[in-house]
């Protein structure tokens, strides 16, 4: 192999290895829901606004998923929230970065079930998002017809 298609390939590997978790892969939305319903929704709740049963007796109560408010750059590039933060928080639990100790580390979930599992956080911002709309759809059609 030629040594400048050899550098080639070794810089591309290098920049991969190095983006963020967003841009190397989606993850299953389907497949973390059923991860978030069995070890998040006690305290983060079915819908992740941070009501389930548990979470209710938190102080502080668990994070609103809904709301896409990340407050952990736990890789400390200066944004908070990236997919890469939000693998950190889940695998070593969110004290490390300054967070509660009741969000529990979870270090025996694979790299794929995290992304999975993120896939399903990102979406419930969105889901959160779809309601609001359908909800004004209605309102916006009676002013309209006014």
């Amino acid at each position: 192999m030629k040594p400048h298609v050899l550098v080639a390939l070794l810089v591309i590997s290098w920049v991969v290895a190095w983006l963020p978790g967003s841009a190397l892969a989606e993850g299953d939305a389907a497949a973390g829901k059923a991860l978030f319903d069995a070890n998040c929704s006690s305290c983060h709740g079915v819908s992740g606004k941070g009501d389930g049963p548990i979470g209710a007796a938190l102080v502080p109560a668990p994070r609103d998923f809904t709301l896409a408010a990340f407050a952990f750059d736990a890789n400390q590039n200066g944004v908070a929230g990236e997919d890469v933060d939000l693998t950190q928080v889940i695998q070593n639990g969110a004290m490390k970065y300054g967070g509660s100790p009741l969000m529990a580390p979870w270090p025996s979930l694979t790299d794929d079930q995290v992304t999975d599992l993120i896939a399903h956080i990102r979406s419930l911002e969105a889901e959160e998002e779809d309601a609001a709309e359908i909800e004004s759809a209605p309102e916006e059609e009676t002013q309209a017809a006014s």
